[in-house]
């Protein structure tokens, strides 16, 4: 029932009952990435008429954040290149890291020193800095 719920009333949440009829209808399986997201294009590659190229979309497999997609996917995505990673042997290039989704607002986000989010305590102020003070 909490699934159910969920595809109802989110679109963070993996897939509404939109997207996923769309899916069923028009959709063909391309492939799916470490993460467990599917890739999908319309159905034999058809081109769509009023964009003038065939639709590429994701399902994520959890919560839906763009930065979840790795770069051999976001090529592909974007049509950028033609072929899929699962049609071609990608290697990514010996400067690339692997793939990190965006911790922005989760618990491995970067906290400076003297963040009030971060640990620790704000170093003191030194002599150079001087308090304002209005003229009474």
């Amino acid at each position: 029932m909490k699934q159910f719920l969920l595809k109802l009333f989110t679109w963070w949440n993996t897939q509404t009952f939109g997207t996923q009829l769309w899916t069923w209808r028009f959709g063909e399986l391309v492939g799916q990435d470490e993460d467990g997201n599917r890739y999908y294009r319309t159905r034999g590659g058809k081109i769509d008429p009023a964009l003038g190229f065939e639709r590429r979309w994701v399902i994520y497999n959890g919560y839906a954040e763009a930065s979840r997609v790795p770069p051999s996917w976001h090529g592909w995505l974007h049509h950028t290149v033609d072929t899929p990673p699962t049609e071609q042997a990608y290697q990514p290039r010996s400067w690339e890291k692997p793939h990190r989704p965006n911790p922005t607002g989760t618990a491995a986000a970067y906290r400076p020193p003297g963040s009030t989010l971060g640990s620790g305590r704000r170093a003191r102020a030194t002599g150079d800095y001087q308090a304002w003070t209005p003229d009474q």
